[in-house]
């Protein structure tokens, strides 16, 4: 009886820290942009009758006593506990109300993360201005098969939004434009990292990652280059085309390789 009640009291002790660990957290991210689902507690300093715990509407208002519906959809705690204290105050309810808005729990403002990334899953926006390579921290970067553009899609100004980004610019390039900021709703997505394929007299045949830039001779060292048998001089590529067949090439060593090629050694003549 003794150990239940221990289990049972250091389970309600573990339970309030996570509370206390959620409300601390969201009170010191005062700038997190309140969305729909959020829920928060509202108080308004020597106004207990004023508390109020509340859910964010899906058009991103509350309703407030005395001063009915307020819109805190999009903008910062810190913006909607002075929005609050203002109406409070502007309503003649009180002089100088002194209003302080708790997290408890965080619904809105999500960002999707898809694909071949490490943690696939939903995050939230915790400030108002979360870059693309933050959210892409959190979910752990992208996998080994990943490829290094990430499609971001979502609604900018009531129209749908998609963009392409090349994922090492953002750590390599002095231009931040490609770093774009998130909302709500957002979708990353990743993609698998193209291939090729090689066969034949290759000492390690098998597909491989295409790396930027790739030629037909760095496709052969991938697969170890050629056998004792193999030449390569005697290559042939199969690619396919934009209408779906197959087209045979005897390639060159510094010739691109692209998406799904297929490289065949033959033997060496001789």
């Amino acid at each position: 009886m003794t150990q239940r009640l221990f289990r049972i009291s250091n389970f309600l002790l573990a339970t309030v820290l996570a509370l206390a660990g959620l409300n601390a957290q969201a009170q010191a991210k005062p700038d997190y942009p309140l969305g729909a689902g959020d829920a928060i507690r509202v108080q308004v300093f020597q106004n207990p009758d004023l508390t109020i715990e509340t859910r964010v509407s899906e058009n991103g208002s509350i309703t407030y006593p005395l001063i009915g519906a307020v819109d805190l959809g999009g903008i910062s705690i810190a913006a909607a506990e002075k929005k609050i204290a203002d109406a409070l105050q502007k309503g003649g309810f009180i002089q100088k109300p002194q209003v302080n808005i708790v997290l408890t729990q965080i619904r809105g403002n999500q960002v999707a993360v898809l694909g071949q990334v490490n943690r696939p899953g939903r995050f939230p926006l915790e400030t108002a201005n979360t870059r693309l390579s933050d959210m892409l921290a959190n979910a752990g970067g992208a996998t080994q098969g990943g490829d290094d553009v990430v499609v971001v899609s979502g609604v900018r100004n009531g129209q749908p939004f998609r963009k392409q980004v090349d994922i090492p610019s953002l750590f390599l390039s002095e231009k931040i434009q490609n770093n774009i900021v998130l909302q709500g709703g957002d979708s990353i997505y990743v993609h698998r990292a193209p291939v090729f394929y090689i066969y034949g007299e290759a000492q390690r045949p098998g597909s491989f990652r295409i790396e930027r830039n790739m030629t037909v001779m760095q496709a052969l060292a991938q697969g170890g280059g050629p056998t004792a048998r193999g030449s390569e001089r005697r290559l042939r590529l199969h690619r396919k085309t934009t209408d779906g067949s197959i087209q045979q090439i005897e390639p060159q060593l510094t010739d691109p390789v692209l998406s799904d090629d297929v490289i065949y050694v033959k033997e060496s003549i001789f």
